[in-house]
């Protein structure tokens, strides 16, 4: 490779450098490397240290990917990563090049780690030393950049929450949740979150006939309990059953031959998303946030941000990471001193404006699945191996925003996890310092109840006094398996059969409410 842009050779004599104002950095390593520190885009995107010997493959099914990773280099062959690249040598030291500005990408071609940014010239971070070393100084050079130029969100505590989702799913409405208000007792959360499930629809943010009284005066309810009520949106996607998309189909991000650009496929409907370069689409955002604040919510989860993000041909002329962060910034405005967590989002971009961000795929009630794991190599689809695996890979992030793994699970009748998997994601939530469950209160013994206490009291504990290492591994599929998850990725692509398999999924959880 003839490199077009500034290349780094001999590098031992100094710890960490700044490079500034360059489109594509190029540093030569002094030996071939051992493992790559591949970043995914998003929150749900792998995140994991790659032995340079593996090949990771493209997920599957090819119609998740908009929601699973960067499009941009899905099918990218080499290791490579978003906006940070490191490599670990086999005599134990580390490489770290990491970018300072939006629209970057780092890959590892042979011997060489290969910085680019995507339109423009930005800075750059290269570091040496051990692991810790050289992603502290990345931490450092990020909390001197633009993203915290103008506020930090970082907050001295995060709070203890309990979230609907994994108890109801979309089955939620004003009777059930009361009651678990009402279970709740005296448990120390300080957030109740309605989940996914209270909207009329994904695009239109006003409540359903579950919540015919309305969102406010269900807010009112919870705060009535001493807790912050919180609450769930994704306001950067859009699907066609909704008024949304059929009243403002000029708002949505196109590609340059001005066909819609897919954000993925989930409720059963493509989902495509808002071009945040609009300004009608701006103000609909800053107009949807202060409703929510009037409302009553002061804990609001924003989801599947990464639409936000995606590549396309937007009015205004502007990159798409500054699109998304324009958008970002325009709710966390609305929003004022409202708790903000965000999820499914790009991770450089969001800095500086959010408090939190999930930064790993969904748990499940599962530890792994042969099939997605495996047979789809699809690390990013929710279950527990995976979430805690991306989380462990991302604690860096820590000093520079809070960072979510979502829930812990505490009643044991709901889920396969043994006692060994249910304790760790419980670690990992002390470890990252942010508290949170689905469990219904009906559904836990009375030592069950007690851990659950026992846990959101407790104190924090370090990445040294946890053992991750079950959840590390990235499996290997054999040549029988490889074909079989082309058949099914191929499979999977055909929206009548995600429709099968969420129709499976639907059952499966009205099952355990019924039970």
């Amino acid at each position: 490779m003839k490199p077009n842009g500034p290349v780094e050779t001999g590098f031992s004599p100094y710890k960490m450098k700044n490079i500034k104002n360059t489109a594509k950095f190029t540093l030569n390593l002094p030996s071939p490397a051992k493992r790559y520190y591949c970043h995914g885009w998003q929150s749900w995107s792998l995140t994991t240290w790659q032995d340079i010997n593996q090949q990771i493959y493209p997920p599957k099914p090819k119609i998740l990917h908009p929601l699973q990773t960067d499009p941009c280099y899905v099918n990218e062959i080499c290791p490579h990563g978003s906006w940070i690249g490191a490599v670990e040598m086999k005599n134990g030291k580390f490489f770290l090049l990491g970018a300072l500005g939006l629209d970057a990408h780092v890959f590892l071609e042979e011997n060489t780690l290969v910085g680019k940014y995507e339109n423009e010239a930005g800075d750059w971070l290269v570091a040496e030393g051990s692991k810790e070393d050289v992603f502290a100084a990345y931490v450092t050079a990020l909390q001197e950049t633009e993203f915290f130029e103008k506020t930090r969100f970082l907050r001295a505590k995060t709070p203890k929450i309990w979230c609907s989702w994994y108890s109801f799913y979309t089955h939620i409405s004003k009777q059930n949740l009361s009651e678990i208000l009402h279970d709740l007792g005296d448990l120390p959360f300080d957030v109740f979150q309605v989940d996914d499930g209270w909207q009329r629809n994904i695009g239109d943010w006003i409540p359903n006939d579950k919540f015919s009284t309305g969102m406010d005066a269900f807010a009112a309810q919870i705060r009535r309990t001493g807790r912050t009520p919180g609450i769930w949106l994704a306001p950067f996607i859009v699907t066609p059953s909704s008024t949304l998309f059929r009243q403002h189909p000029d708002w949505l991000l196109r590609d340059e031959k001005q066909n819609l650009v897919s954000a993925g496929f989930n409720w059963d409907e493509s989902l495509y998303a808002l071009d945040t370069t609009i300004p009608a689409a701006l103000e609909w955002l800053s107009a949807l946030m202060q409703k929510v604040r009037a409302w009553g919510y002061d804990y609001v989860k924003l989801d599947f941000l990464y639409a936000g993000a995606l590549p396309g041909d937007r009015q205004m002329s502007m990159t798409r990471e500054q699109a998304y962060r324009q958008g970002l910034e325009t709710m966390r405005n609305a929003l004022g001193d409202a708790y903000l967590l965000t999820c499914g989002a790009p991770i450089l971009p969001s800095l500086g404006l959010c408090d939190g961000i999930r930064i790993g795929p969904d748990v499940a009630s599962h530890w792994d699945s042969h099939r997605d794991d495996v047979l789809l190599s699809n690390f990013a689809i929710p279950g527990t191996r995976n979430a805690i695996r991306t989380t462990v890979n991302r604690l860096w992030l820590k000093p520079l925003i809070h960072t979510d793994p979502d829930v812990a699970y505490f009643a044991s009748a709901r889920n396969t996890l043994t006692d060994e998997q249910a304790q760790m994601l419980q670690d990992l939530a002390l470890v990252c310092d942010y508290k949170a469950t689905s469990d219904n209160p009906s559904w836990l013994h009375a030592e069950e109840c007690e851990i659950l206490e026992t846990f959101l009291n407790a104190k924090s504990k370090s990445l040294a006094e946890v053992d991750f290492s079950d959840a590390m591994e990235i499996p290997n599929p054999n040549w029988g398996e490889k074909m079989l998850g082309h058949l099914l990725g191929w499979l999977g692509s055909i929206p009548i059969v995600m429709k099968f398999f969420r129709w499976l999924d639907e059952k499966n959880i009205q099952a355990k409410l019924d039970d």
